[in-house]
């Protein structure tokens, strides 16, 4: 069995909430369907970096410290930085797992790398004035007002689903380990990084200090594909592709469309706020910074195919 080296295309794929799942036998599960996807990319000798949401998983971790403490003053409360830090630890864990397993099993020889990734963001971002982004678990109107006491946490109605903690979430700014993740990624590793967004870190002193927020993972992928000019970044949600007129017997299914036509539908409110619309945000987003790239949003199922234009839909900058 021979080391083969992809000397493909360079892709970064932004899994969905549907690619993980919210406890870690759920994820396990999980992602040996994930991994299954990505290695019929990786056998088409592409070269991967795969990011990852972890909206779940940091607020499990998070309130798991902060109920341990409220009963046991030996448990130290956990700084949400550090949640970050080890959720992109055992999500990475579950991911390579999954890949190394799905790799040997097509005598495909090659190895991942997890990093730990930090993300700056601005301190006078106005996101940290308002946070929005719901992480963790759902809890009734009473448990959050308790929570928020105990903790000083901000609790909102997440969609008449019931109350979650919500945290500030911020601007990408720049990856810190860039020039690992593609080092790693020109020598043949499928890189796993920039885990929920990367852990947001200020720049101050000439150090990095970790914040508590959640970066949106689609557009620190975005900076990320940018930044080390990826022929593709890859979006990987619920749906084949994206749709205007979306729940309406006028519903479209887009098959490519320009970064201005993109910005037409945004203008006309065709993409709803916490799904789709960040996501096309992101794609913008990558395009403007790299405009000789590729954007695609597919479903994880899709994704070998949308990778070969068969499937999708693609935006490109003109």
């Amino acid at each position: 069995m021979a080391y083969q080296k992809g000397e493909g295309k360079s892709v970064v794929i932004a899994l969905g909430g549907n690619a993980l799942g919210n406890t870690p036998e759920e994820q396990l599960e999980l992602v040996e369907n994930t991994a299954t996807h990505i290695a019929d990319m990786i056998a088409e000798g592409i070269n991967v970096v795969v990011t990852h949401g972890n909206g779940p998983q940091v607020g499990m971790i998070s309130n798991a410290f902060a109920e341990a403490s409220a009963h046991d003053d030996s448990i130290p409360e956990m700084p949400f930085p550090e949640c970050g830090a080890m959720s992109q630890g055992y999500i990475g864990y579950h991911l390579s797992q999954a890949l190394l397993g799905e790799l040997k099993r097509r005598s495909i020889l090659r190895s991942t790398a997890c990093i730990v990734t930090q993300t700056v963001v601005y301190p006078e971002d106005p996101a940290f004035q308002h946070p929005t982004k719901p992480v963790g678990p759902f809890f009734t109107e009473d448990e959050a007002k308790a929570r928020a006491e105990e903790t000083g946490a901000t609790f909102k109605e997440d969609s008449g689903r019931g109350w979650r903690m919500v945290v500030p979430s911020p601007k990408p700014q720049r990856v810190v380990e860039l020039d690992a993740i593609k080092d790693l990624m020109d020598d043949g590793y499928i890189v796993i990084a920039a885990g929920g967004g990367g852990i947001p870190v200020i720049e101050r002193d000439d150090s990095y200090h970790g914040v508590a927020a959640v970066i949106d993972k689609d557009r620190t992928s975005a900076k990320l594909a940018a930044d080390f000019k990826a022929d593709m970044l890859v979006i990987l949600t619920a749906v084949e592709k994206v749709a205007i007129n979306f729940n309406t017997p006028e519903q479209m299914d887009i098959d490519t469309m320009t970064v201005d036509q993109a910005r037409g539908y945004i203008e006309e409110g065709q993409f709803a706020p916490g799904s789709m619309l960040p996501k096309i945000q992101a794609c913008i987003e990558y395009l403007e910074e790299y405009p000789n790239g590729t954007a695609l949003i597919t479903s994880l199922d899709h994704a070998a195919e949308g990778l070969k234009g068969e499937t999708g839909t693609i935006i490109r900058a003109r």
